[in-house]
């Protein structure tokens, strides 16, 4: 049973040094920056980071932008931003998962995961980001 955990976390550490630290620090500078645009209520900016695949789902920035407002309140007014750990994903595609734990203008905390993915310029765009509230007292 140690031997297995040990393995698994053994796993779990190699994969998320993974994620090499200039592709680190490009996908936090992509989340930041749109984060930013969000404050600033600055829609084609905020929607200039999404996917290709978000943005065909959207059509607009301002759509776009409403979904964020009514379902992602931790993203687009946060108090507080941290950044966690990021994995590559096993896929064909060129994609990591980046944990950002969060704190809204509610004081509510939450942890976002998102999935950025490499577009073919070399570049890092935001693929989707699943929200995750978390209870009092439970930390960031």
């Amino acid at each position: 049973m140690v031997v297995a955990l040990l393995v698994l976390l053994t796993g779990q550490a190699q994969r998320l040094q993974d994620v090499p630290p200039q592709d680190r620090a490009a996908i936090q500078a992509v989340i930041m920056s749109q984060i930013e645009a969000f404050k600033k209520d600055d829609a084609v900016r905020a929607f200039s980071f999404a996917s290709p695949g978000i943005r065909q789902v959207f059509q607009t920035p301002e759509r776009f932008i409403e979904m964020v407002k009514t379902g992602y309140a931790q993203i687009y007014r946060p108090l507080k931003v941290e950044f966690g750990p990021a994995s590559r994903s096993t896929g064909a595609l060129q994609q990591v998962r980046q944990v950002v734990n969060l704190v809204g203008l509610d004081g509510k905390k939450a942890v976002a995961y998102y999935l950025m993915e490499r577009q073919p310029d070399g570049s890092w765009k935001i693929g989707g980001v699943q929200l995750e509230l978390l209870v009092d007292d439970q930390s960031i």
